[in-house]
């Protein structure tokens, strides 16, 4: 089945043609927005222009390159996803499972194209970067450009055990090879990697308008969004078709937390040992990739608004205090003494 169509960003894919015609497209591109506004879609759908052997413009959607890219069967377009970490020992049995589980996603995606959030627990690890270099090292197949999209570049675990593969990562992001281009995609720039942020270009995706919502959820789920509906997905298509909406149980989470930590060390250190000590970990991490979003939204309405320069810096300060939170969240790390020391940052970035 192939992909949905990309809804709405007409701006910016007007933006996107005009750098591919000029020959001006940087090769390494940070994507970000809110959650649920096609991110990925939109990496995809630059793959399929890059891939299009009709006329400039708009993907024609009907070449060879198209229906491969709309199919997820490119050979030269590699969607990486964020997996499970791999079981295996040894550094090519790791390489060979990440694979494995990349394709079987995909398979799912073509059966099914509208997809959800990964896993809490799922990442990037050092197979995964492994396995970019290897495919980056390659000729392309088409004999034309090669696309690496990085979904969730905010679960890049580079510190994991190896920092040569980290290196070697960061090394291709800063000369990237003839002819690719790599579009990482996260919710807030904050949630990456500073070292990855750097050799980036970023580009933000608005929301969707609701017109473009009901329209498309219509279209491809057969049913009506009402306005508390509309007024709930706030400009998603993503969080209009969620079932369980865990985006947003995440996000009340966060906020639930920064109340406990607003209200003092007491109510804080009740929280977090409320937190299960080992169990409902994709619960936890869902809470964290929550309050990183709800963090960098704040800031960024303080920015807009010019007031409260100050508290915006601190808040984005927090961001990175939860990114690094996330990244140890991936190891055997006792939730209840993440989230209190993640408790104890905050309060201080807060009281400076």
């Amino acid at each position: 089945m192939p992909l949905a169509p990309l809804v709405g960003h007409l701006d910016l894919r007007a933006q996107f043609l005009e750098a591919i015609a000029s020959g001006k497209l940087p090769q390494v591109v940070l994507l970000t927005g809110p959650s649920g506004v096609g991110k990925q879609r939109l990496a995809l759908w630059l793959a399929q222009r890059l891939a299009c052997t009709g006329p400039a413009g708009e993907p024609c959607g009907t070449c060879r390159g198209c229906r491969m890219v709309l199919g997820l069967a490119h050979p030269d377009v590699h969607l990486l996803v964020p997996v499970a970490r791999p079981k295996a020992g040894e550094p090519d049995k790791q390489l060979a499972e990440v694979a494995e589980s990349l394709e079987a996603v995909m398979a799912e995606r073509r059966a099914a194209p509208l997809w959800g959030t990964p896993d809490g627990m799922a990442i990037h690890g050092v197979a995964s970067a492994r396995l970019i270099q290897r495919r980056a090292s390659l000729t392309a197949s088409e004999g034309g450009w090669r696309v690496f999209i990085i979904s969730r570049a905010d679960r890049l675990v580079s510190q994991e055990s190896s920092p040569e593969a980290a290196n070697a990562l960061l090394k291709l992001l800063e000369e990237p090879p003839p002819r690719s281009l790599f579009v990482l995609t996260a919710t807030e720039p904050g949630q990456v990697l500073p070292t990855i942020r750097s050799r980036s270009v970023p580009v933000r995706m608005g929301r969707n308008s609701d017109a473009e919502v009901r329209q498309f959820v219509a279209d491809h789920n057969g049913r009506t969004v009402g306005e508390s509906g509309l007024r709930a997905a706030g400009g998603s298509i993503g969080a209009a078709l969620a079932d369980d909406d865990s985006a947003s149980k995440g996000q009340a989470a966060a906020r639930a937390f920064l109340g406990a930590v607003r209200a003092g060390t007491a109510a804080a250190a009740d929280r977090a040992l409320r937190q299960g000590a080992w169990h409902a970990r994709g619960e936890f991490t869902a809470m964290l990739d929550g309050l990183a979003e709800v963090l960098a939204a704040d800031a960024r309405q303080l920015v807009v608004s010019g007031a409260g320069r100050d508290e915006a810096e601190a808040m984005l300060d927090s961001v990175q205090c939860v990114a690094a939170a996330r990244e140890h969240a991936q190891g055997n790390v006792n939730p209840q003494l993440l989230l209190a020391t993640l408790a104890d940052q905050l309060g201080a970035v807060a009281a400076r």
